[in-house]
């Protein structure tokens, strides 16, 4: 989502007269888009501040975007001078009234949340890479002890159908093969008694689009309607994240998520029935207060049920303001430590596992960009793997391609016969 934000916030710049600096080239305006969801990023972004004062004393101006700039608000500036602007990530379709504002002297502060009028005010996309971002809803009701995001991007709310789809449109257009639909909880995408189910239906009639994926997902909001689109909609990619964030129900309900062990797996036995292929990714929160070794032995042991293709593991970043982080036995830094380095193992041997399993199929691949090597080109499967192929096609191609090897994290590719020319 953050991608997509400063995709957009690029492009309304560029609309009211501003171009992108080239690489090397001194800029006059810096926008850092920043996350706020653990600690070491919040203070990566007023470390990066710091570094943009230049050899001879000057610097550009400096725009403080996103989560940070939401939860921080003023005080931002009063943790680093250089800092010219602060804004929310409902508020940047005013970044240049602020620019404006603070090339005559001003320092605005902007972090209010109208999320449905910021779209408004955004500019027609008109560039777009083979695989692109669209948001469809935005901020989360769900409240989980350990996260921000109630508080810094708002309660849930949803872009209408019609925006959503004509946005769609203007994506393939401009050259998008493949669009990814994005949300805090994006399942729960919900507009005039329609869910994302009939969003993605409607999404897969649009010409020249040839795949839908979609991103993040609660196990709260995970629809019948849902899983049966993966089985029936062509489009729609076999491949699904689904955060967990523990095996344990003890620490599922001190964390205030709404499933249980045994649901998230029914819904992962549902999803495998709908679309027996799909690829099954998902998050991880080590040392979360309270958590003891049994705890722990049960994220094993659901990381080992469901064979994940993929999987974010973090330690536990108390996050000022969060009910967790007011919590009574917060767990040990050694300790998480070594419970994170268990379990990256665990899930690196359940990665490795799904694609050693997909060696040999015949699939698509669709081209993103040049791989390291003269002539080798780097592309997505559908269970979003990526590959390496030997090719002279550039991005946008989508190739028919054997997967002929897998690694822990890649897998190599071979375009099929009649397709090597």
């Amino acid at each position: 989502m953050n991608v997509y934000d400063g995709e957009r916030i690029s492009e309304l710049l560029t609309d009211n007269g501003l171009a992108a600096a080239a690489d090397g080239e001194e800029a006059d305006l810096v926008v850092l888009n920043t996350c706020h969801i653990r600690e070491k990023a919040a203070e990566k972004a007023y470390s990066d501040i710091g570094r943009l004062k230049r050899e001879d004393g000057s610097r550009p101006m400096i725009a403080l975007a996103g989560c940070v700039a939401q939860a921080e608000g003023a005080e931002a500036k009063r943790r680093s001078a250089m800092i010219d602007m602060v804004v929310g990530p409902q508020a940047y379709h005013r970044l240049p009234d602020m620019v404006a504002e603070a090339s005559r002297g001003g320092r605005p502060v902007d972090t209010g949340m109208p999320a449905i009028s910021k779209f408004d005010a955004l500019p027609r996309r008109r560039r777009a890479n083979p695989s692109a971002f669209l948001t469809v809803q935005e901020g989360c009701d769900k409240f989980c002890t350990y996260c921000v995001v109630p508080y810094t991007r708002g309660a849930e709310i949803s872009r209408p159908r019609a925006d959503i789809v004509a946005e769609a449109q203007a994506l393939v257009e401009a050259g998008a093969k493949e669009i990814v639909l994005l949300g805090q909880n994006v399942n729960a995408w919900e507009h005039e008694g329609s869910g994302l189910a009939n969003l993605i239906r409607e999404i897969a009639r649009i010409d020249g689009l040839e795949r839908i994926r979609y991103t993040t997902s609660h196990p709260a909001d995970m629809t019948d309607a849902l899983i049966a689109a993966h089985g029936e909609v062509e489009k729609l990619m076999p491949y699904l994240h689904l955060p967990v964030q523990s095996g344990s129900d003890r620490i599922l309900k001190a964390m205030n998520r709404s499933h249980t062990t045994e649901s998230y797996l029914r819904t992962i036995e549902k999803m495998r029935v709908s679309r027996p292929d799909v690829a099954i990714s998902g998050d991880f929160i080590v040392g979360f207060p309270g958590e003891t070794e049994e705890d722990f032995e049960a994220t094993l042991r659901i990381v080992d049920a469901v064979g994940y293709a993929a999987a974010y593991s973090f330690k536990y970043s108390a996050r000022p303001g969060t009910p967790a982080a007011m919590m009574e036995d917060q767990i040990a830094p050694e300790i998480m430590d070594g419970r994170l380095q268990r379990l990256q193992a665990r899930i690196a041997a359940t990665q490795l596992a799904f694609n050693r399993s997909t060696a040999g199929l015949d699939t698509k691949v669709l081209i993103e960009r040049p791989g390291r090597r003269p002539g080798q080109m780097i592309g997505r499967s559908p269970w979003l793997q990526s590959v390496h192929v030997e090719t002279s096609a550039g991005p946008g191609a989508m190739l028919g391609v054997t997967l002929t090897a897998a690694g822990p994290n890649s897998m190599t590719g071979a375009l099929r016969q009649k397709d090597a020319a």
